[in-house]
């Protein structure tokens, strides 16, 4: 893994950029950390244009996006001309809102409108990835809700976006899903996976939880990753995000960094 390949995701510090002031500081702090990539997520209202300006300045890389569910299937033109300004060459499509997954049918209508805005953002140059959660693990005529995504799609129009923690929580396997997507991930989100004394499950800093990472890395890296995303979406060391993108990235510099 190389340094420059790690990103750190800002739905970690959602609650630190809601306008200008706010994003300015936080991509100075992420920055200041050791991070030289980001996904952008969540962020409050700010143009492309001065966002891009912020992130050259403080030497960052845009590596994906997270852009709103409907506007991606409704309105992928939008979020091909605000990523070109930002110089993003990748987005993901993050949580199925409004989608039925109680039945096959309403999985499929899902597909189908994945694989046209996948084949529109393509023709622009910019990859689209599927981003897991927990119910994609729902399992509907044999196989989980992501099995059918995944094969009911064009794999030249949408990837996967493995996020290890849900996968972990779906009751999946992290490798064995990233050796399933060979060839079709290029991003993974990393997220540890722990409980706490009464047995709930805890989003944990990479290490300080119960995955495996020293398979989960090699597996990435073998299935093609080439941006590992570094997420924790709450139960943060000292209630501060900033203080666990820090654990998680020093963890993975000290045990897998070249």
């Amino acid at each position: 893994m190389k340094k420059e390949k790690i990103a750190a995701q800002l739905y970690s510090v959602r609650d630190y950029c809601n306008d200008a002031r706010e994003i300015v500081e936080t991509l100075k702090k992420v920055r200041a950390i050791g991070y030289k990539a980001v996904q952008l997520s969540s962020l409050g209202p700010l143009p492309p244009h001065e966002l891009t300006k912020v992130l050259d300045g403080e030497g960052l890389t845009c590596c994906s996006t997270h852009e709103d569910s409907e506007e991606l299937l409704t309105d992928p033109e939008s979020v091909i001309e605000r990523l070109n300004v930002l110089g993003c060459t990748a987005t993901a499509y993050p949580y199925p809102t409004d989608q039925d997954f109680s039945t096959i049918e309403g999985v499929k209508r899902l597909c189908k409108a994945l694989t046209r805005s996948g084949k529109i953002l393509k023709k622009a140059g910019i990859s689209f990835s599927y981003h897991n959660h927990g119910l994609e693990l729902h399992r509907i005529n044999g196989k989980t809700v992501l099995e059918w995504i995944m094969a009911e799609t064009d794999p030249e129009s949408l990837e996967a976006e493995l996020d290890t923690y849900w996968i972990q929580a779906g009751g999946g396997d992290p490798v064995d899903w990233l050796s399933r997507m060979k060839g079709r991930t290029s991003l993974i989100h990393l997220k540890d996976f722990g409980v706490d004394p009464r047995g709930k499950a805890t989003y944990e800093e990479l290490g300080q939880g119960n995955l495996s990472w020293d398979k989960i890395i090699p597996a990435a890296r073998r299935a093609g990753c080439r941006w590992y995303v570094v997420e924790q979406d709450s139960d943060w060391e000292g209630s501060d995000p900033f203080e666990s993108l820090k654990i998680s990235l020093l963890f993975l510099k000290k045990t897998f960094v070249d």
